[in-house]
């Protein structure tokens, strides 16, 4: 405990914009992850799928069924590649830091990047505008503008409320779950390196959390990515 995140201020001279160089580079280490096996998964396709095309296609059939559970897949298949990226990037960036913390410095440079409530407010913000967009682009505006209205003129208040309430949700949600994860985690390894006793004592509770972190962190990509879905189908489905 005790570390800091190394962060470039006043960025360009703009006395408001900051750089948290630690979530630029965890960007960057899990879009290049997500590529890479995304390649890999796709690269030599055989009918009878072996390594990384039977992983990657089993996720996309779990993603598909996440979006078939959803809305019709007439149109669900269109939100498909939208909700795969979303799976796989936050199971990627959920697991980097379950696997270990990189401090230099005092600095911590290698963690979750969803740990953080920048990301995953800017995922849950990114998908609550992409619902309102598709709402509007597949309905049409008279359509989308009257669902706010429905069933009762006076709902309309707090329908708006309920649009800012799901967006935290959905971004605090993931960064709770991850965050307190991360920190319990330094705990167990600064008991474990406090001594024969302390390694012992802390060992074990050290690999069953982190065990459960794995668990946490699937089940947090699968929360967000249907809730995501869920979201979208509200605005894009017809009976909503």
């Amino acid at each position: 405990m005790g570390h800091e995140a190394p962060i470039v201020h006043d960025v360009f001279g703009i006395s408001w914009l900051d750089f948290n160089l630690s979530n630029v580079f965890m960007i960057i280490v899990t879009s290049a992850i997500v590529f890479i096996l995304s390649v890999l998964g796709a690269r030599k396709l055989k009918m009878k799928p072996t390594g990384a095309q039977n992983v990657m296609e089993w996720v996309l059939d779990f993603v598909k069924g996440i979006v078939n559970d959803t809305m019709d897949w007439k149109t669900g298949k269109l939100f498909l590649p939208l909700a795969l990226t979303l799976f796989s990037y936050i199971l990627v960036g959920n697991m980097l830091g379950v696997i270990t913390n990189g401090v230099h410095d005092h600095n911590v440079w290698w963690k979750s990047p969803t740990a953080d409530p920048g990301i995953t407010m800017t995922l849950a913000a990114m998908v609550i505008v992409l619902s309102h967009f598709y709402g509007i682009k597949l309905r049409g505006g008279k359509e989308y503008v009257k669902d706010y209205f429905r069933p009762l003129p006076f709902l309309f208040p707090i329908k708006i409320i309920e649009e800012f309430a799901n967006t935290l949700t959905l971004g605090l949600r993931l960064f709770g779950n991850l965050y307190a994860g991360e920190v319990l985690l330094t705990l167990l390894v600064g008991l474990t390196t406090s001594g024969v006793l302390g390694f012992i004592g802390g060992a074990i509770p050290f690999l069953a959390w982190q065990g459960f972190s794995l668990f946490i962190g699937g089940i947090q990509a699968f929360i967000f990515t249907m809730l995501a879905m869920v979201y979208i189908s509200h605005k894009v489905s017809e009976e909503h």
